[in-house]
């Protein structure tokens, strides 16, 4: 039998998993890759310490499974998006990464907002400007770090550098770097014209040639090898942005459904085939992996990695805030929470806190607000993806929150909408082995047999969540002039 492997790199872990045709699991491991913040605002990832994890975790996976490496056909990178990697002249790390949650170029971003970039940008790029883009590091670079700026070979994003490792040949994937604001979508080529605007000239010199997500980047070498436990000459194809990878794990196929990703990021997305220039809103848009498809989404750091924090914080674990929040009456408190602590989705510098809490609250109530902040976070992208996408009367979910029945069942009653949850454990791995798969031109029929479980909304609670939004949203407008 053929196995393929998956390996997706996210904002706090590596895994690698490998799967059949059938989209079966054997084996999966994770291992934690830090995230280094020496200053306020930094995110940044040792790029040689993130190579060797990722080898470690290959190597493990493979023990595990007690697959012989011999079977593993394919291998494919699914990863967090935007960020810079950069490699010298030499192909060698150029320090260390900068990662898309960094936030050191937001007066950068400021002042390119000030200028009117982003309304000359966006007919040509179909991007936002915002601190994680590749561009607005690059203009960093440059103007804090010029030596640096003048030493730099290649411009890559995570999986573009693990894949990289793996190979030794450079290339940038297409479905990640068509996000980058140095990608023209209209003629899927990068533009000069746009790094020019940007102050970055010269630059698309320095990004590898696009290649597709399923296309064969190269061959394990033998350096790689030794250190993963694969096979000399094993293919390994182009890969995916994650946010695309969990599109593709839903099984988005047309206009009337959308994912919501609950992660690191809240994520909604939809795929269509056309870019609707009638839109007022500017939404973003991203080559998707199927031919003549694209992939539109909203997106901001403020999902589960608040909750995340506050566990480490509280030392709590997830059944035990599950318990807690289940017992309180659905959206009845008084207490808000605004969850920005890795970046906003209201403005700029906008920052994590909680508000209306009252000598009466406790701890169950504070978690029961992050729960609630999070997904009103959500709403915002939801209610504006919908603008797009007015037929979509479904929501297929993934994401860590998907494992809590209580808070899926708090986004279904908040929304009105009918919640699906793939039966996937690894949708970025999977996505990645996917993309593998037709890489070297195996038929799969993983998506013929996968489950849905299906959570119906409570119309009961719903107009109590939709005050409390709007009080949320109140909230956040009145934060704004503090800005």
């Amino acid at each position: 039998m053929n196995y393929y492997l998956g390996i997706d790199c996210g904002g706090t872990f590596i895994k690698a998993a490998l799967f059949d045709t059938s989209g079966k699991m054997f084996g999966c491991v994770r291992e934690n890759v830090q995230v280094i913040s020496e200053q306020a605002g930094y995110a940044e990832r040792d790029m040689h310490e993130l190579w060797q994890v990722c080898a470690t975790v290959i190597r493990k996976t493979i023990e595990h499974s007690q697959i012989a490496a011999s079977n593993i056909k394919g291998i494919g990178i699914s990863a967090q998006g935007k960020g810079a990697f950069l490699l010298d002249q030499q192909n060698k790390p150029l320090g260390h990464a900068i990662l898309s949650s960094d936030q050191r170029a937001l007066d950068i971003v400021k002042q390119w907002q000030s200028a009117g970039i982003p309304d000359k940008l966006y007919p040509m790029t179909r991007q936002t400007l915002w601190t994680g883009h590749p561009v607005s590091i690059l203009r960093w670079v440059k103007q804090h770090e010029p030596t640096r700026y003048q030493q730099i070979g290649a411009v890559l994003m995570s999986h573009d550098y693990l894949r990289f490792c793996l190979t030794g040949e450079l290339f940038c994937e297409e479905t990640n770097i068509s996000e980058s604001n140095l990608y023209n979508m209209h003629t899927g080529e990068y533009d000069p014209a746009l790094a020019e605007l940007l102050g970055l000239t010269g630059i698309t010199s320095k990004l590898p040639p696009i290649i597709a997500a399923n296309e064969i980047a190269g061959y394990v070498t033998p350096e790689a090898a030794e250190l993963t436990g694969l096979c000399v000459g094993t293919p390994v194809v182009g890969g995916l942005f994650d946010v695309v990878s969990t599109a593709l794990c839903a099984d988005l196929d047309d206009e009337t459904k959308l994912n919501a990703v609950l992660g690191t990021w809240s994520v909604v997305s939809g795929i269509t085939t056309h870019i609707d220039d009638s839109q007022t809103l500017p939404f973003v848009y991203g080559r998707y992996a199927q031919a003549e498809k694209f992939i539109i989404h909203e997106a901001s750091p403020t999902s589960a990695g608040n909750l995340e924090w506050f566990v480490k914080q509280w030392q709590l674990d997830y059944q035990q805030i599950n318990q807690l929040v289940s017992e309180l009456e659905p959206a009845a408190s008084s207490v808000l929470f605004i969850p920005f602590l890795y970046g906003s989705n209201a403005g700029l510098g906008m920052q994590a806190g909680f508000y209306g809490i009252q000598a009466h609250h406790s701890q169950a109530h504070l978690l029961q607000a992050i729960y609630e902040g999070v997904l009103f976070s959500l709403m915002h992208h939801l209610n504006r993806m919908l603008q797009r996408f007015p037929q979509a009367t479904l929501l297929r979910v993934t994401g860590g929150p998907t494992k809590s029945n209580i808070w899926l069942q708090m986004l279904a009653d908040f929304t009105g909408m009918k919640l699906e949850i793939p039966q996937i454990e690894e949708t970025g791995c999977l996505g990645a082995a996917l993309m593998a798969m037709q890489g070297v031109g195996e038929a799969n029929n993983v998506f013929q047999t996968q489950t849905m479980f299906s959570v119906e909304p409570n119309p009961a609670y719903f107009t109590a969540y939709q005050q409390k939004y709007q009080r949320y949203q109140q909230f956040t407008k009145a934060l704004q002039a503090m800005i």
